[in-house]
């Protein structure tokens, strides 16, 4: 049995370093849609991407979901939202990667857990723990520094890090599995991204007819791009402790800040290094925080059950849901765009799962 189970979670944390992998290293998928534009390449990744997960909802026969959302306005409304902001998280990250901003573009996915905290403060009226205030002062701090560098505020990586943590937001209120809710937002996203790729057509500005079957292939090839991390990310989720997707979280900015230096040769001047540095000294204290209370939960969850005398541990769901309130309270991981369904918990659902 405990052999099972490590192996359970060596299969999940072998999915969750795939999925995080794989989103870190899609800058070097979208330069190869080239000469499309950012738009092209957006609007393709949207009906690709509908395509795809009906295929994986056929195969897998779940659609109740369905007919349940769309009983329900105010969850379809809560759908339409996280479809709008996640379309301005893509369409950003496309251009900024395929314009020579892979930096800027990674340190919005660095920051995303400093705005998440900050909008569960200006939001939700949490509270935080002074190692929290912290890394927030420090993360200010940092875009401050970077604002003085670039001679204006980053807005690429703000505009990623608050498009994505809102999209958060709006995924844990709307509670559905990682593919269902992907094909629950690319539908709303698939008339208007059809209408525009046929008007492009219309005007001879697409690439899709124009360019060669390999190119056309490519474009095609967005949908998988979408979906492969999610089931990836889908099997880890359900396998590893949420403390563990919130550390494997930091493995996508890192690759792309990685290819942003030393592939794409983006320049990084001595004010860039000093922001970066005050990020990630940010993301330490909130890390270390994480991990600290985690510990402290579970050995007053020891202690308690000595006390009782009870002498069983509480049911894996509780657990789950006390790590999972740590982590969310510690180092949020990503809320990306959305984990398979694996115990209707919403919060596991979201973590990770929309990523680039």
């Amino acid at each position: 049995m405990a052999g099972s189970s490590r192996s359970e979670q060596r299969i999940g944390l072998l999915n969750g370093i795939a999925a995080y992998g794989m989103w870190g290293l899609v800058p070097l998928f979208w330069p190869l849609l080239k000469p499309a534009g950012a738009g092209e390449i957006l609007a393709h990744r949207m009906v690709w991407s509908l395509a795809f997960v009906a295929v994986a909802l056929l195969f897998v026969r779940r659609w109740a979901w369905a007919g349940e959302l769309l009983r329900r306005p105010r969850r379809l409304a809560l759908v339409a939202v996280a479809a709008g902001v996640i379309t301005v998280n893509w369409g950003v990250y496309i251009w900024a990667v395929n314009s020579g901003h892979v930096v800027e573009a990674s340190l919005g996915y660095f920051i995303n857990p400093l705005v998440t905290i900050a909008m569960g403060v200006l939001l939700l009226k949490e509270r935080l723990r002074p190692a929290q205030w912290a890394a927030v002062a420090t993360g200010f701090a940092a875009v401050l520094v970077l604002t003085i560098g670039y001679g204006q505020p980053p807005w690429i990586s703000l505009c990623l890090a608050f498009s994505f943590a809102t999209y958060g937001l709006v995924k844990k209120k709307v509670n559905l599995g990682g593919v269902e809710s992907l094909a629950a937002e690319t539908a709303i996203q698939f008339l208007p991204a059809l209408g525009y790729l046929l008007w492009l057509g219309s005007q001879g500005e697409s690439t899709f007819t124009s360019e060669g079957l390999g190119h056309s292939a490519l474009l095609a090839a967005t949908g998988v791009v979408t979906a492969i991390p999610l089931v990836c990310f889908g099997a880890a989720a359900i396998r590893v402790p949420l403390s563990t997707l919130g550390l494997l979280q930091y493995l996508a900015p890192v690759f792309q800040f990685v290819l942003g230096v030393l592939y794409f040769g983006e320049a990084m001047p001595p004010e860039r290094w000093a922001g970066f540095g005050l990020v990630w000294l940010a993301l330490t204290l909130l890390t270390w925080d994480a991990l600290r209370t985690a510990r402290r939960t579970a050995r007053a969850l020891r202690e308690q059950l000595d006390r009782t005398g009870a002498g069983v541990a509480p049911a894996k769901g509780d657990a789950a849901a006390r790590e999972q309130g740590v982590v969310a309270s510690g180092t949020p991981a990503p809320v990306s765009p959305a984990a398979p369904d694996a115990s209707d918990t919403s919060e596991q659902h979201d973590v990770g799962a929309a990523k680039p």
